[in-house]
Parts: structure tokens; sequence; C-alpha cells
């Protein structure tokens, strides 16, 4: 793909150094290169249930979680795996727990859209929509009656927009002032239909309904998607309340990995993928001095690290029978009888 066709990316980010962007397009590589592998795995018959994949959106999770810390909190949706990988959780125990192996982040009891890792600050993915972002606010509640510093980031697409429970959400987070980041990936599409042509209203103007202060981001610029978080994340963390961010993007493939999306134009497909965040990423910092030697070695780094999860995922012990006793209830546990 030649570059003039990529989206030029913001350059009003003069405090954002090479490094950074080199940094953030690391978990950006990691992140496509596991959905690609996810999605092969599942076609094979590797992976288990089902797998939604991220491809085409992955500036969005590596420039916000660029500006969390450990100990800050994330909830996700369905479409999790990004999230999880740019909070830091290790792509190897996901895909163990995407083939249904020991080792796995649920002990692979699981699957692709229960992605939990607590020592990571990833409270989980969730197929209910939009009962991440009232996880979330739960979280943060707890958060603030302890008086700690974390933060909560709560993810979720633009057809959660239409759920009765985020507008609980929003309502509640704004009542208690709560430490809190609400974050809509919007990609257009509400599983197969186009989000706008059910959805009376933008999402920025219902968000500001509840007093909420909000954003909009190209959500194909990780620049811009980090310069506008951080700002954001900043405001959440000093005690402000709640903010709002509205990321514009575009998903790949169907909703699921198998969906052969035949509802869209294949030309409208196209068109998005020539707004690729990772060539707009390296556009950026191939014009800012960085060699085209150093972006290869960063593609080819991220496709060792998932060959191995594959290779590992594949070696990997499947649980227990007895296992499936465990981790049902938080007191006491049912007994396993061989």
């Amino acid at each position: 793909m030649d570059s003039p066709a990529l989206h030029p990316m913001t350059n009003a980010g003069a405090t954002v150094s090479p490094g950074t962007v080199l940094s953030m397009l690391r978990t950006m590589r990691l992140i496509r290169d596991f959905e690609q592998a996810a999605g092969d795995a599942l076609r094979a018959g590797h992976a288990r249930g089902s797998v939604h994949q991220y491809t085409g959106e992955e500036a969005i999770a590596t420039g916000v979680c660029f500006n969390l810390s450990r100990a800050d909190f994330v909830s996700s949706h369905h479409r999790g795996h990004g999230h999880a990988i740019a909070k830091g959780v290790s792509p190897s125990r996901m895909m163990r727990e995407l083939f249904g192996r020991q080792g796995g982040t649920s002990h692979g009891k699981g699957g692709s859209m229960h992605i939990a890792d607590f020592s990571q600050g990833m409270l989980g993915a969730n197929g209910v929509v939009p009962d991440g972002a009232t996880i979330a606010v739960g979280a943060a509640h707890a958060l603030k009656m302890q008086r700690r510093k974390q933060i909560v980031v709560a993810f979720f697409g633009d057809g959660a927009m239409n759920r009765g429970p985020l507008f609980e959400a929003f309502n509640w987070a704004k009542l208690f002032a709560l430490p809190v980041l609400f974050i809509c990936e919007d990609n257009g599409y509400s599983v197969t239909l186009r989000t706008r042509d059910v959805t009376a209203g933008p999402p920025i103007e219902r968000v500001q309904a509840f007093g909420i202060p909000t954003a909009s981001v190209n959500g194909n610029d990780v620049v811009e998607v980090e310069q506008t978080a951080r700002g954001l994340i900043d405001a959440v963390r000093s005690g402000g309340g709640p903010r709002f961010l509205h990321a514009r993007t575009y998903r790949w493939s169907g909703h699921l990995a198998h969906d052969r999306a035949l509802y869209r134009d294949p030309a409208e497909v196209e068109q998005a993928k020539k707004d690729d965040c990772i060539l707009n990423a390296e556009l950026w910092l191939t014009q800012h001095g960085v060699v085209a030697a150093e972006l290869a070695r960063v593609r080819e780094d991220a496709q060792r690290v998932i060959t191995g999860a594959v290779d590992d995922a594949m070696a990997a012990p499947y649980p227990e029978p007895a296992s499936a006793f465990t981790d049902v209830q938080d007191i006491g546990s049912p007994a396993w009888r061989s």
C-alpha cells in the first residue's frame, strides 16, 4: 500500500517522541498478529468458542493504555484481545485460554470473551453488552470509597450506546464523580447493522446530557489517541470525575472471525484499510527519523512472539476434568468424584 494513501497522523504532538510512538507500534503489531493467529486458530479448530477480532482498531487500546499504570484497571467487551495485550497481559497465556489449555488466563475455561488478569489490572472481557461499563463503574466506586488513586477505563462499542445499562453507568459515574474513563470504540457496525441506522443522536451528545466532559478522536491515529487520552486520564486521576472519549475507527473483519461480512460493500472495507493505524504510525516514524530496519525489527519481533504463543498453546495440556469444579463459587467448592 503506497504511503500517500495513508491518513496523515497529527503533528500537534511535539510532546510525543519517536521512542513513544515506536513503543506503541510494538503493541499494535502484537495485537494485529495475535488477532490474525486467533482467527486462523478458530478456523483450524484449535481455538474454542468464538473469536471477535480487533483488527483495524489497535490504536485505540494502545494509545489509551499507554497512559495507564499497572495498578489501574480496564474493563473490556467481547472484542477485547487488544485491550488485554495493551494492558500488559501475556499473549501466551491469552492464546492458551483461546485454545482451552492449562495456563490460560482463566485456566482454559473462559475462552476469548473472558480474558481476565487481575495482576495486570485487567478486570475482564464481557460478552454482555454493555456490562463491562457497569462493572467498571462498580470498581471505580470501590476505589473512591477506599480513597485509592487508581482509575478505571471502560471500553465498549457503538452498539452499546443503545443499551439502558450504559446510561445508568453514565448517571452513576457522574452523580458520584467516579474515577472512570468511558471509551466508545465506534467502528460503525453493531454486529451486522450500521449503527447510525438504529441510533437517534450522536454518541457525544448523548453523553453530554449527563454533564460528562467529552472528546472525539480519529481512532486510527495512535498519536492523537495517546495525546487526547492522556489529558482525559489526567483529569480523571486528579479527581475531576468521569470523562468520555469517542474514538472513530473501523473493524476490518466481520463481527466474528468466521463472519464473511456480506452485509458490507467490499469497496467500503478496502477504503477503510487505507487508513491503517499501523501504517499511519510507521509513516509518522519514518517522517521523524526512524529507519526502515527498525520498523522491520518491530514486525519480526511481534511475529516471533505470537508464533511462540501459538506453539506454546498447542503444546500445553488440557485442564484436568476435576478443574471444571473449581472457580465456580467464592465460598466452598463442588466436590469432584472420579
